[in-house]
């Protein structure tokens, strides 16, 4: 009577092992898609000098390269070849993955401001350009 019980346990033993090495479907799609609330939450990184229209509307040809620095902050990159230009870069990384990055010039004549120019400017950070804070 022993024999039958044993021999029934360790069949169900046996699938039970074999069945942990295949791994069904909805395991699989659950690892490479967790729901949102198990995620981590990651945040915005915004790196570089953000320039909004306001900023940019305040500049006026002839300005010295102080006003302008006074406006818009310092430059992420000045070229030691091309003193007449300075660049103002804004990256952004988004939680999810996603990147944008905005670009700005502005262009010197005899240490004045002669011309500036670059992608579309927000206005304050209002269409969410800026990195934003968790919500509590």
């Amino acid at each position: 009577m022993r024999t039958p019980h044993l021999s029934v346990l360790a069949t169900a033993g046996m699938c039970m092992l074999l069945a942990g090495c295949s791994t069904p479907g909805w395991i699989t799609s659950f690892k490479e898609n967790p729901p949102n609330w198990l995620t981590p939450y990651r945040v915005d990184i915004g790196q570089g000098t953000f320039i909004s229209e306001p900023m940019a509307e305040r500049l006026q040809k002839g300005m010295s390269r102080e006003q302008v620095r006074a406006v818009l902050g310092t430059p992420l990159l000045v070229d030691p070849f091309r003193n007449n230009r300075w660049d103002y870069v804004f990256d952004i990384r988004r939680g999810d993955g996603s990147r944008e990055r905005r670009r700005f010039s502005v262009h010197f004549d005899n240490d004045q401001l002669a011309s500036w120019g670059g992608d579309a400017l927000p206005r304050d950070g209002g269409d969410g350009s800026l990195p934003r804070t968790p919500k509590k």
